[in-house]
């Protein structure tokens, strides 16, 4: 053990403090649990590199918090004792003085006095009683263990030996506090992560690209992934801050197993078969800070009808389990649930092949025998119990098999869950999605034209376009208003889907399973240092006055006769007055309770604690009171402006070296320009690919490096309908570019800057008319073609060069995109595969659509021709982007491209206010959620369509008074017959100069203004 071993003693005694009481609780009411036993004992032999642990190592990482080896603990209800080398006991010795007394004695090389120790022990299990508690797998071994059981021999006979497994689970280890909950927690997030960003990564590759590796060669490749610590901090689902991958361990797995041969227990490995495209099943599990989680998911490729039934009936079964886990549910009415579903199905043959045990505890043990899940458990669930849930079928028959090795399949699904009182349970792995449509995977062209519901992801340029260009009238007055009524139904029947499910996910991921604010990191009390010993204080001090010290960023003060120090940060303000002869200074202090504004919102160590708020100070020399107020206030701006300063750089990295190409000329691209610009100029410069980077440097020697793993998005956009040909890199965090950090950098060349002769010449001579032109435009035309080509090969060439960091070129769709303001200026933005972007006007705009999580459509209502679009982040804290102002001919197509990409959208008439709704948001997620979540949007647009259709009713017109109005209308009738004669005549005398090509012309211009009057007109006429 290293001098680091530092043992939280509070966490240890409340541990003990509450084993102690269950224990005592049990003998009051029949010792049950604990069979009687007056003492227990755990023992630790040698250490043991070992991936599962048992219980003796369990009891000393839930006490200790380390695994102490060659160390003996005897347990009565009044008193622990300790037999362990000097060493260790130095690490034990700050334990003492608890509820708890601690006995340590130090075992050595003398035989003697270790026997003596032992004897010491002995005798206190005799004073405890007849019965001794031990745990009946002992696996301790060494000479340690060797000399204790030897003598432990000797009262064998005495004695009467209680199996206090089963306590040890129930009264210790089953249910966790806070501090394990959040353990287990990272761990199941660093689980999921691997499975659903890296695993479905790379087995999509080896299925699409039909390559031949093994399930060993595919396992290996997880297993070292564990080691990329860069992987894990760029996870979708957020780890904490202080998330240490070198505390990751392995406990089951990586396991990867396919082609008719499976092997649903947990000591399963991966073979040396070829992956086979059929039914997949991966598991895997992590150990985090000694807390253990599971993960598996079966992959369906390709599947027939009786697979994929077979399946919804399995996590069915699994989505039973996992919601009928509640406090007080004893563990075998759990499992007859399950078996129940499978009997009522349409399959119940199945239930020969559903798995014996679903699961058990998790937690410091991989596998918790005594919370085993099957038809015999008996105990009951209790809140803040971990289990893992494990459902699966083995060796079904496939009767419709797609090759040799599809006749016999098996399915599996594992998440690791935390009981809850009166709720469903907190899902640990919900990231990792189980349904149908996020496991199947369809390659086969005939399957998909045979089933095309069956395809998860819907291509963005179809339904757009078609809706925007297919019209079903030949009547222009009938177009722009017209909406594919099946279309809408089905998108509307979509989105009710997707706002389901993020219901279920906001739920799950703001469970109160994990307090801390639902695992925001809450402000931190910082400290400040002025002065590490006394020989820094400033000479000056010995006058005992007032000295400001700007090189510490100090004023001392002299109080009682001594200098006190106090950093800037901890003042607010100084103010001097002047009163007769003397001049008063006064200093206030931050403190709490006194400040309102965000700037005073400062956390403290100890809130309750006493605080001087000012102090105030008087003298004669009313122009040296004056120099030292000014003194402290520009010292404290200065303090202000550099934390200022930092904070806006805390996010810019600084990235690893470069490492350049040696043997070889890099590959490059000339004559481009960068932007952001270095130094605000702009000049032309070349590009070249690296081992692990882009470097740029222009004419001048300035350079800007580029790492891949920095790079969260590439972008290519072609010149087309463009002045420039682009290639954008978006990083993940920011780097310096001159004195500004920059978060996207672009390379592009201008693709209109051919020179043109304005002048006559030879060639103008001998040609006439437009030959010139049509030859420039020609040009041009190639010239762009060339540049597209010259500028998609080297974006292609980068991602071949970074091709293990996961990303490539993605091209925006033009004919996908839409009019829109997200910064100042109107611009055109286009989606791409994995972002909306614009990238040809400053400031850039790339929003990542995997970070979305609700689109809301503001201003939608009859008569305005614009609306605006919000998006909002799955970060809550990341303010919501607004893109205003996009005509409202681009509604329907902008909601069919939200719809095919799973973004859930609502609508509503007014502008609401963001900030307030992200704050109240922040503030409680879990409770916000609770209270339906985004539901909240679509009532309001629901709403709204309600008091219009009142509106509407209110003009309607009774029976009698449309009676009166019909009479007064005939009364009226001779008038209106002069006037209708006078304006038909007027309408034809003017309508007779204007030919077929005007009339023309005037009914395009009305198809471009939308045709608004026309509809609205129409509509008028037939509600009467």
């Amino acid at each position: 053990m290293t001098d680091e071993v530092k043992i939280d003693s509070q966490t240890f005694h409340n541990r003990l403090s509450t084993l102690t009481q269950a224990w005592k609780a049990d003998r009051r009411s029949g010792d049950a649990l604990f069979g009687g036993a007056g003492s227990f004992v755990v023992l630790m032999g040698k250490n043991e590199e070992s991936v599962t642990y048992h219980k003796n190592n369990a009891m000393h990482y839930w006490l200790l918090g380390y695994e102490f080896p060659a160390t003996l603990l005897v347990f009565t209800p009044e008193a622990l004792w300790i037999v362990t080398t000097a060493k260790k006991a130095k690490y034990l010795e700050p334990l003492k003085g608890g509820k708890t007394p601690i006995e340590i004695l130090k075992y050595s090389k003398d035989t003697e006095q270790n026997n003596k120790h032992f004897e010491k022990c002995l005798d206190l299990i005799k004073s405890s009683g007849k019965k001794v508690g031990v745990l009946s797998k002992d696996t301790a071994a060494g000479p340690f263990a060797e000399e204790w059981k030897k003598v432990y021999g000797d009262i064998a006979k005495d004695v009467e030996e209680v199996d206090i497994t089963a306590a040890l689970s129930i009264a210790a280890l089953s249910v966790k506090d806070e501090t394990e909950l959040r353990n287990m927690r990272d761990s199941a997030r660093a689980s999921t992560g691997l499975m659903t960003e890296f695993f479905v990564e790379e087995m999509s590759e080896v299925l699409d690209e039909e390559k031949k590796v093994t399930h060993k060669q595919l396992s290996d490749k997880i297993d070292r992934k564990i080691d990329d610590t860069k992987f894990f901090q760029n996870l979708k689902s957020k780890l904490a801050a202080d998330f240490d991958t070198q505390q990751l361990d392995w406990i089951y797995g990586p396991v990867v197993q396919s082609g008719g041969n499976y092997d649903l227990k947990l000591t399963a490995q991966s073979d040396d078969n070829n992956l086979h495209a059929g039914t997949i099943i991966a598991g895997l599990g992590l150990r985090y800070k000694s807390y253990c989680s599971m993960i598996a998911r079966t992959y369906l490729v390709d599947p027939n009808d009786a697979q994929e039934s077979t399946y919804k009936l399995l996590l069915n079964v699994h989505e039973v389990m996992i919601k009928g886990a509640r406090e007080g549910v004893a563990i075998k009415d759990l499992y007859s649930k399950a078996v129940n579903v499978i009997k009522a199905s349409k399959k119940p043959e199945l239930e020969k092949h559903f798995v014996k045990t679903a699961g058990g505890g998790i937690g410091l043990e991989t596998k918790d025998v005594v919370l085993a899940i099957n038809a015999k458990n008996a105990r009951a669930l209790k809140d803040g119990m971990t289990l893992y849930i494990s459902t699966g079928f083995t060796d079904i028959e496939n009767r419709q098999p797609q090759d040799k090795k599809s006749k016999t399949y098996s399915l599996l699904i594992t998440d690791t869950i935390r009981i809850r009182r009166d709720q469903d349970p907190a899902v640990f792995t919900n990231g990792a999605a189980s349904d149908t449509g996020s496991v199947c995977f369809f390659f086969k062209d005939e399957e998909e034209e045979a089933k095309p519901k069956k395809e998860n992801k819907k291509d963005p340029k179809v339904g757009a376009v078609a809706a925007s260009n297919i019209t079903k009238t030949k009547l222009r007055q009938d177009r722009p208003g017209q909406i594919d009524e099946g279309a809408e139904a089905r998108r509307r029947e979509h989105q009710k889907e997707l706002s389901q499910k993020k219901q279920q996910e906001g739920l799950a991921t703001y469970s109160e399973a994990v307090g801390d604010e639902n695992g925001i990191a809450q402000k931190k009390f910082k400290k400040f240092e002025s002065y590490k010993r006394d020989n820094q204080f400033p000479s000056k001090v010995k006058d005992l006055a007032i000295v400001v010290d700007e090189k510490a960023s100090t004023i001392v003060l002299p109080i009682m006769g001594r200098p006190v120090p106090f950093h800037i940060q901890t003042v607010k303000n100084a103010s001097k007055t002047d009163e007769g002869d003397f001049a008063y200074l006064r200093i206030n202090f931050l403190s709490p309770g006194q400040g309102v504004g965000r700037k005073d919102d400062q956390p403290f160590e100890d809130p309750t604690a006493h605080f001087v708020r000012s102090l105030t100070f008087r003298s004669r020399d009313i122009e040296r009171m004056g120099q030292i107020a000014d003194q402290i206030t520009n010292l404290r701006k200065n303090a202000v402006r550099k934390e200022q300063e930092k904070k806006e750089l805390e996010d810019v990295v600084e990235q690893d070296k470069l490492a350049e190409v040696r043997n070889r000329r890099p590959q490059r691209l000339d004559n481009v320009f960068v932007r952001p610009a270095m130094d605000g100029k702009r000049i032309s410069g070349e590009v070249e690919i690296h081992q692990n980077g882009l470097r740029y440097i222009d004419h001048r020697g300035s350079k800007i490096d580029i790492l891949f793993s920095n790079v969260k998005h590439l972008f290519f956009q072609p010149c087309t309908h463009e002045l420039i040909v682009i290639i954008h890199v978006h990083l993940k965090n920011p780097i310096m570019i001159g004195k500004k950090k920059a978060k996207d950098v672009q390379f592009y060349r201008e693709a209109t800057d051919m020179p043109h002769d304005e002048t006559g010449n030879r060639k103008r001579k001998h040609r006439y008319g437009d030959e010139e032109e049509f030859e420039q435009e020609q040009e041009e035309r190639r010239r762009r073609a060339q540049l597209d080509k010259d500028f998609k090969r080297f974006a292609e060439d980068i991602q071949q060069a970074a091709r293990d960091e996961g990303w490539g070129v993605d091209i925006p769709f033009r004919e996908l995109g839409f009019n829109g303001v997200p910064n100042r200026s109107n611009v055109y933005m286009q989606p791409t595969a994995d972002c909306l972007v614009q990238l040809t006007e400053p400031p850039f705009t790339v929003l990542t659509l995997d970070e979305i999580e609700v689109a809301h459509l503001e201003r939608v209502q009859f008569g305005l021709k614009n609306f605006d679009m919000v998006f909002v982040f799955k970060d809550f804290h990341r303010p919501p982007v607004h893109i205003n102002t996009i005509p409202v001919e681009s509604l329907e197509p902008v909601k069919e491209w939200l719809d095919s990409i799973n973004i859930a959208y609502s609508e509503g008439p007014l502008n609401l206010n963001w900030s307030t709704i992200m704050k109240t948001i922040t503030a409680d997620p879990h409770q916000f959620f609770k209270d339906g979540g985004w539901s909240f949007l679509a009532t309001e647009s629901d709403d709204e369509g309600e008091d219009d259709e009142e509106e509407e009713s209110a003009f309607e017109m009774s029976e009698s008074e449309l009676a009166v109005s019909e009479e007064s209308s005939e009364d009226e009738s001779d008038f209106d017959d002069d006037a209708s004669a006078d304006e038909g005549s007027a309408a034809s005398e003017e309508s007779a100069g204007e030919d077929w090509d005007e009339l023309e012309k005037k009914a395009k211009k009305k198809d471009r203004e939308g045709g608004l009057d026309d509809e609205d007109s129409g509509g008028r006429k037939r509600k009467r």
